[in-house]
């Protein structure tokens, strides 16, 4: 450049040698010429810097893709994420592990042959000490998790790409929610049932005066029995009752619950679907994931089945004007001492794919369940959420008097409900053998909320 500029200097000097004594006009168009010049070698200038500056930024970039790999290029694989859960059926199991190495990813998972439960999953979990995520459980359970309540379990920081499609099933910065469930009242609306008549509840209640048989389970155990019992319990949350939090109108209510209910040792009784299917009961009780498969599969084991899966045509859902209780199964990260950074990482990503829209919508459809996700959700039900999904939920209501959503509630009288069950003998399973009603007005709660022993 200053080689040019010095040429065209030289130029200049020698045109203006031999002009001298021209016009002005002539001078004034050499002083043009000068300027036009200088504006060529300034552009030329401004380009070469620009060009420079490209270089470089290319340069760069191309030093940032040789150190920088895209995160859809990682192999997690070589990482067994080790994992607790309760939905864990062998079928869920294998399709997991199955889906999950498709994707890129190495598991580890128990079926409910080894682990059945949430109490299970958790025990396990908590005396292993080898967990990288829990996924299912329940509120109850997610709630004692996040609170560090368990010895050697404590939930790691994260937040998935999704949570904003998940709503309210959160626990900001600990676990998202996967799958809602719900218990369901059902009925028999043909000559087996009530011949027509609608059934209206305020609560779940109500059913043990609504003048028809119902269903009602076995024993105390089980995380739909204990579902069923929240929903039966709601309405009589008291948080000055000694009686473990109900008042003692509650578990009355529960005792003719349990006298005055069907129910049977058969295996196939014991969620509530065969007695109503097979016309036994006029009332019953299930759990929403199952229901329409189970309605679609309903003559194979009656001679009076239910009929019509999205649209029933001899039965229906107890209207309930409180609503019903549902659960959400969340997932979440476990702190593991000695996890490198890679490793978490790994599991962090599995946990994303895992809860993606994708990856629950196809869940949901291979298992009849509903998402928590709302753009899986949409994925599974193009054509609206089907009307078990639509019930008001109460588990999300604030207790009056506390400052906790019934879930929570529920959650912290659990163990000291339980305990009531079954220091009472409430749900026996041999009538023979059924308990003489309690002296309610006499019993010792401080005695009664402890497990039998202590």
């Amino acid at each position: 450049m200053k080689n040019k500029i010095l040429v065209v200097a030289l130029s200049l000097a020698m045109v203006l040698s031999l002009l001298v004594g021209c016009s002005n006009t002539q001078t004034e168009t050499g002083s043009s010429s000068q300027t036009e010049t200088s504006k060529e070698e300034s552009s030329k200038a401004e380009e070469a810097s620009k060009a420079e500056e490209a270089s470089t930024d290319a340069s760069q970039a191309e030093e940032t893709s040789q150190t920088e790999t895209p995160a859809e290029d990682v192999d997690y694989s070589g990482y067994t994420i080790r994992i607790y859960s309760n939905s864990n059926s062998t079928e869920r199991t294998t399709w997991l592990i199955n889906e999950a190495k498709e994707a890129g990813f190495t598991i580890s998972i128990d079926d409910n042959s080894v682990i059945s439960g949430d109490t299970a999953a958790i025990q396990a979990a908590n005396e292993n000490k080898d967990g990288d995520l829990i996924f299912g459980l329940n509120e109850t359970r997610w709630s004692q998790l996040v609170n560090g309540e368990y010895e050697n379990l404590t939930i790691a920081d994260w937040t998935p790409t999704w949570v904003d499609a998940v709503g309210d099933y959160k626990y900001d910065g600990k676990a998202y929610g996967l799958v809602i469930q719900n218990v369901l009242m059902l009925y028999r609306t043909d000559e087996l049932g009530t011949n027509g008549t609608e059934l209206n509840f305020q609560h779940w209640s109500d059913i043990v005066d609504c003048g028809y048989t119902w269903y009602r389970q076995n024993k105390v155990g089980g995380t739909t029995n204990a579902n069923i019992n929240s929903a039966m319990l709601y309405p009589y949350a008291d948080p000055t009752s000694e009686a473990g939090g109900i008042s003692i109108e509650g578990w009355q209510m529960l005792w003719k619950y349990c006298a005055g209910g069907v129910y049977s040792s058969d295996d196939s009784y014991k969620y509530g679907f065969e007695p109503l299917n097979k016309g036994d009961v006029a009332v019953s009780t299930f759990y929403s994931s199952s229901l329409y498969g189970k309605i679609d599969a309903a003559a194979e084991s009656s001679e009076n089945p239910l009929r019509g899966a999205y649209e029933p045509e001899n039965w229906a859902l107890v209207n309930i004007e409180d609503g019903t209780y549902y659960i959400a199964e969340y997932i979440g990260i476990l702190e593991k001492e000695g996890r490198s950074e890679e490793e978490t990482a790994a599991v962090k990503a599995f946990a994303e794919w895992f809860g993606s829209a994708e990856t629950q919508a196809a869940w949901g459809e291979e298992f009849d369940s509903f998402p928590c996700n709302t753009d899986a959700a949409a994925a599974l039900y193009p054509d609206g959420i089907p009307a078990i999904y639509q019930l008001k939920n109460f588990a999300l209501n604030t207790v009056e008097g506390t400052d906790m959503t019934y879930a929570e509630y529920v959650g912290a009288h659990s163990s000291e409900w339980t305990n009531i069950l079954t220091n009472l003998g409430f749900y026996w399973a041999d009538a023979s053998a059924a308990p003489e009603e309690p002296d309610w007005a006499n019993l010792d709660w401080s005695t009664l909320t402890q497990k039998q022993g202590e």
